[in-house]
């Protein structure tokens, strides 16, 4: 088996100290290989945001070790750490956590803003995202004024603008009724289909239903990782 695009072993997040020490995770240990679509769940508090923003390189372990494509997290610095995670990841957040006054295109262009591209090519980019999202007739709309649907569907063009490796979708639906719900999960589906590597956090199991393998948390601890039955991508062609 190739190695692992993330590797945790034993993983631990502590908040606080002196007397006040809330552990958030405690010893958390798994691989996810690349292009695996993996859901996290777990009840409020149970760890799953806090293991989020350490697989993202939004925060540091307490204690043992994160590895991403082999190598140790805490070996870069936080600037590189910046660059990584800019040129790597994508991400989805439930809030969508839009600039409200801004139009659709500066929206999805605000990552490349953080790396070295020209201007014209930070446009086509851009352009290419939104197309893939279905929303080429709201370019020049300021977000503000669409549907939640529409806005999540914004920052999923933003998280893929860059063509990351992993993305990253922290209850995408959470803010959305069933049917734009559907419609989101679908294009997350799709881009696992095309050979990226999808880390879903939600406490919604319709919407864990779409991966390969749901890891479950408890109180900072794994309860469970069992592949999804019932599910056939088109892309692997085996059901899970």
């Amino acid at each position: 088996m190739p190695e692992p695009i993330i590797g945790v072993n034993k993983l631990e997040k502590i908040y606080g100290g002196d007397g006040t020490a809330t552990p958030a995770l405690r010893g958390v240990s798994f691989d996810i290989q690349k292009g695996e679509f993996t859901a996290i769940m777990g009840p409020s508090g149970s760890g799953k945001s806090t293991l989020l923003h350490i697989l993202g390189f939004l925060d540091r372990p307490t204690g043992g070790t994160y590895l991403f494509e082999g190598r140790e997290m805490n070996s870069y610095d936080d600037d590189a750490l910046a660059r990584l995670r800019n040129k790597k990841f994508g991400f989805v957040f439930q809030a969508f956590n839009l600039l409200a006054r801004s139009s659709v295109l500066d929206n999805v262009k605000l990552p490349l803003s953080y790396a070295d591209i020209p201007e014209a090519k930070q446009e086509k980019m851009a352009f290419e995202a939104i197309g893939a999202v279905g929303l080429s007739h709201r370019t020049h709309h300021e977000s503000s004024k669409l549907s939640g649907g529409e806005k999540q569907r914004v920052a999923i063009a933003r998280a893929l603008v860059n063509d990351p490796d992993v993305i990253f979708a922290d209850e995408p639906t959470g803010n959305l009724d069933s049917k734009s719900g559907g419609q989101v999960m679908e294009f997350i589906e799709n881009l696992h289909d095309q050979g990226r590597t999808i880390i879903l956090i939600t406490h919604e199991t319709y919407t864990a239903e779409y991966a390969q393998r749901v890891i479950k948390l408890k109180d900072g601890l794994m309860e469970s990782d069992q592949r999804v039955q019932g599910r056939q991508h088109s892309r692997d062609g085996f059901k899970k």
